[in-house]
């Protein structure tokens, strides 16, 4: 987890490509539009609000957030689905705060190890930007909102509320790859 624009999607697709730590990936859901380049149930599982509906319904629901953006209302939202086997697996999943608490509850503490990613704000400004370039469709107005939400998200009082006690810096992609790999296979 960290702040929007810190390299979560970078760092989550690295982590699971490394077949010596053996992770599976944990998808969460959203109902915001899909990015390009995004795949739907790699990043997210993209779906509406009757799918959303559904997983309510069927009892699934773990944690939902959601954003009053500049294109509408947004969900974020974790559920439960089956063939998740934390008995003989080890998952690996971007989320927030947030659902790093709701996971820790729904599944317990031991279960959940947080990995807690952290950036410059400058360089994470800059980040967003260039990818907002790259959009087919700039949305600058959510960018600006998503980088101003996570100053009051993300602030030091919840980052401690929430136990989290390590963080890795990531200026240096490699190094903190290394740092990750090191304390995954310490806590596994």
């Amino acid at each position: 987890m960290g702040k929007s624009a810190s390299g979560k999607d970078t760092v989550y697709k690295s982590l699971l490509n490394d077949a010596a730590l053996g992770l599976q990936p944990l998808v969460m859901y959203t109902t915001r539009p899909i990015r390009s380049g995004e795949t739907n149930g790699a990043e997210y599982f993209f779906t509406d609000e009757a799918g959303l509906a559904k997983i309510k319904s069927e009892g699934r629901l773990i944690e939902l957030r959601t954003y009053h953006t500049a294109q509408g209302v947004w969900h974020y939202f974790t559920a439960h689905y089956d063939g998740l086997d934390l008995k003989s697996k080890n998952y690996l999943g971007i989320g927030t705060l947030e659902s790093f608490r709701s996971m820790s509850a729904y599944y317990g503490p031991a279960c959940v190890v947080p990995l807690y990613l952290e950036v410059d704000d400058r360089e994470r400004l800059q980040r967003a930007l260039d990818r907002e370039n790259g959009q087919e469709h700039p949305k600058y107005r959510e960018m600006c909102r998503r980088f101003l939400a996570d100053c009051d998200d993300f602030s030091e009082q919840n980052i401690r509320e929430a136990g989290i006690r390590v963080r890795f810096q990531n200026n240096d992609l490699p190094r903190c790859l290394c740092n990750l790999k090191q304390y995954i296979r310490k806590n596994i």
